[in-house]
């Protein structure tokens, strides 16, 4: 449930397509519904401007699949994150209509049931390295998936600022730049001073031993010398995507147009 689902019950109802009674038993599943190992949280995006998410690690297939199902019996759009491909094996198994599909980069399972109405514009999403990729495709999925545009620059981190520099000009183009760094985690600090609008760091579980899986660049972030740097937690993609559209949608509105989104040049990236 959302605004816009609530503006077409109430206008339903205003011009006599459903009866009053009819509006409350619709409006009467809701906020939540509890199914014994999860209560689901319709509400959300009506709340928040998100649905709610399904975070599928130390949860069994059967709980995810029960989930998912209940969450597209609503017919809106379905996300869940972290999945393996045997998690989506299984939850394809149960499911009989059309719109999934599984990201192996980013370990997402999707389902489109409704029109995605892009917003104006883009978010850039920049990556130190191939290795990064995992949490970076992770922010594009869901950015993606709820309403903005993502452009992917892949591989252009400090040890060679040359990349960086050759693709400056469209990443400063962008709303909201999202920075997806491990080992030390510069690359942030230099997109943070380059360019005007909002970026938000993803320290990556990438490195060497004393990369401390993410910890390094987590606090080299943190202390970063460009101002106004936003750092989420280590492999945390969700959160960034999350945090860009909330930023996004207050600067542009969605417009309605449906276009897929378009990735920049991705040196060395994996295959989807």
């Amino acid at each position: 449930m959302d605004a816009k689902t609530i503006e077409t019950l109430l206008e339903d109802v205003k011009v006599g397509r459903i009866s009053i009674q009819e509006a409350v038993e619709k409006l009467r599943r809701l906020p939540f519904e509890d199914i014994g190992i999860a209560r689901i949280d319709y509400h959300r995006s009506l709340r928040c401007g998100f649905p709610e998410v399904i975070f599928c690690p130390f949860k069994t297939k059967e709980q995810i699949r029960e989930i998912f199902l209940r969450m597209a019996q609503t017919g809106h759009n379905v996300l869940a994150t972290r999945a393996s491909e045997e998690v989506f094996a299984f939850v394809s198994e149960g499911f009989s209509g059309k719109g999934l599909s599984y990201d192996r980069q980013a370990k997402t399972i999707a389902l489109v049931q409704k029109p995605i109405l892009y917003r104006p514009g883009y978010i850039a999403v920049v990556t130190a390295g191939t290795a990064d990729l995992s949490a970076a495709s992770e922010a594009r999925v869901t950015a993606e998936l709820f309403g903005s545009r993502v452009k992917l620059f892949c591989d252009v981190g400090v040890a060679g600022l040359h990349r960086l520099l050759g693709c400056i000009q469209e990443i400063r183009k962008a709303d909201v730049v999202i920075v997806a760094a491990g080992m030390e985690g510069a690359l942030a600090s230099v997109v943070g001073g380059l360019v005007d609008c909002p970026v938000i760091a993803i320290p990556t579980s990438v490195g060497y031993g004393a990369a401390f899986e993410g910890l390094s660049a987590l606090l080299t972030m943190l202390n970063s010398c460009a101002a106004g740097i936003t750092v989420v937690n280590i492999d945390n993609g969700f959160g960034a995507a999350v945090a860009a559209c909330l930023m996004h949608r207050k600067m542009r509105p969605a417009e309605g147009n449906n276009e897929s989104s378009q990735s920049g040049t991705c040196a060395g990236s994996a295959p989807p």
